[in-house]
């Protein structure tokens, strides 16, 4: 589903699950804390690198789809989603995933797709209520 190796050099193409955006996507162990980085056009998003490991035990124990959510980190995320749990004091990190100041949220917009080029995840892309489940 994604073009390139999730590399600096060769990064993911990829498609917001409503379709709207396309980002490139990589892992970058060298930066320190160690992040998943999301390009948007000129605005660069970091979030811990362990969110994918994280995320994926996660929906495992879950056992079934989870809402993704999405919401910039200003606005409150719907309870019960991807999103929500990217931020929640009882997920692994103890909060947010999100590592730079004002732009820490869109989680559940950004993260599913690089589980679904990795392929640990499906992302159900419906219009209104876009979900994942572990694989």
């Amino acid at each position: 589903m994604a073009n390139g190796a999730g590399l600096k050099d060769d990064p993911w193409d990829l498609t917001t699950p409503a379709g709207g955006s396309q980002y490139q996507a990589w892992c970058d162990e060298t930066l320190d804390p160690p992040a998943l980085v999301i390009q948007v056009g000129k605005t660069q998003l970091r979030y811990a690198l362990g969110c994918i490991e994280d995320l994926v035990a996660m929906l495992k124990a879950r056992g079934d789809w989870m809402t993704l959510g999405g919401a910039d980190e200003q606005k409150a995320a719907a309870p019960d989603t991807v999103e929500a749990w990217g931020r929640a004091a009882s997920n692994p990190v103890g909060g947010w995933y999100g590592l730079k100041k004002g732009l820490r949220g869109r989680f559940g917009v950004y993260v599913p797709p690089v589980l679904e080029a990795l392929g640990v995840a499906e992302v159900d892309r419906a219009p209104r209520a876009a979900r994942m489940r572990a694989t």
